[in-house]
């Protein structure tokens, strides 16, 4: 384990831009236009350490977590009707979790097997993988636990904002050695931007993996059906300390201007449809780096059960709100819509 933070070089994050152009996929998002087109759309993929798995999430309609035997199957019809890029979501259904989250840097922890093989099997997919602990601590927080006591009147545990940070770089540049085009850190720690761009440039990958923030991610009640889908749930508390607040305009924009200082060459708010706001206000603050919004799980669980109940027509209304996005100004969407928007896009 790298456990002293790391050197940095002679250099400031803002000197390293060409991370963000590495990839064809890359160079499209620099000047995207105002239609939705299938450039802009990233899949998000939950991956198993099960590697037969092919398990149906309840939750999200369409949706399964997928063993890396699986992946071949499933993504190459989806590559053929041009899907670019996918974000992975590692799964770890049979390691061991413990409070520092060993496994999501594991060599045999899903997202790292999967990364390896989809660079062979489709070696101009993009390829971006979300970075956070939550999904392999044994408290299910994105960081790791402070020594200091526990904050009075509060159901919340205290994080260790800088060991976090440093343990979610860690994680990081091993996702960018085993073949990640991008890394997209969830945890929403204090400073672990700085971190991870400051890793990823002593390693060596400062110009060779992109870093894309997550740098308005709100406490939202719509991550549910995720939760069920990676095993993500919190064993205690909640994570509305590091999380930022639904009305916290000003503090989502003092967000956005941080982490463009510390290295992020891809602004992300998430969730999308409620924050739209804020996704405007990024495009304004990040005016030359792309924007990305995360239309989430509740999003699309929602939206499928308005369809559901015959209140209105699943495809308009999928259109609906994700052209919406688009016009507050994302060029990048993650969306489980993906391969639906694929043969829509067509028609």
């Amino acid at each position: 384990m790298h456990t002293d933070p790391y050197v940095a070089p002679p250099l400031d994050v803002s000197s390293v831009i060409h991370g963000g152009i590495h990839h064809p996929v890359l160079r499209s998002y620099q000047d995207q236009g105002r239609s939705l087109n299938k450039s802009m759309l990233m899949y998000p993929i939950f991956i198993s350490d099960d590697p037969d798995a092919e398990q149906v999430i309840s939750s999200l309609p369409g949706q399964k977590r997928w063993g890396i035997n699986k992946l071949e199957g499933f993504l190459g019809p989806l590559v053929s009707k041009g899907l670019k890029s996918v974000i992975l979501f590692g799964v770890p259904e049979k390691m061991i979790k413990d409070e520092r989250g060993s496994a999501a840097d594991d060599p045999n922890t899903p997202v790292i097997l999967a990364l390896k093989h989809l660079s062979a099997l489709f070696p101009h997919l993009f390829l971006a993988v979300d970075v956070c602990l939550c999904e392999y601590t044994s408290h299910g927080h994105c960081g790791i636990q402070s020594s200091l006591p526990h904050p009075a009147h509060s159901n919340a545990p205290s994080l260790d904002a800088d060991a976090s940070a440093q343990r979610i770089a860690d994680v990081a540049v091993a996702y960018a050695k085993a073949g990640a085009h991008c890394v997209a850190p969830s945890d929403m720690m204090d400073g672990r931007i700085r971190a991870i761009k400051m890793g990823l440039i002593h390693s060596g990958y400062g110009n060779r993996c992109t870093l894309m923030s997550y740098a308005a991610k709100f406490a939202s009640g719509l991550y549910g059906p995720f939760r069920e889908a990676a095993g993500s749930t919190p064993m205690f508390g909640d994570r509305k300390c590091y999380q930022l607040p639904p009305n916290g305009r000003g503090i989502a924009r003092r967000a956005v201007r941080r982490d463009i200082s510390e290295g992020a060459d891809i602004i992300m708010v998430k969730p999308a449809l409620p924050y739209l706001d804020v996704i405007s206000d990024a495009q304004e603050i990040a005016k030359d780096l792309p924007i990305a919004c995360y239309q989430v799980s509740g999003e699309y669980a929602m939206i499928y059960a308005g369809a559901e109940k015959g209140i209105y027509d699943l495809k308009q209304m999928a259109f609906e709100t994700t052209e919406s996005m688009v016009r507050a100004g994302a060029g990048i969407i993650l969306s489980y819509f993906t391969p639906e928007f694929l043969d829509w896009l067509e028609q």
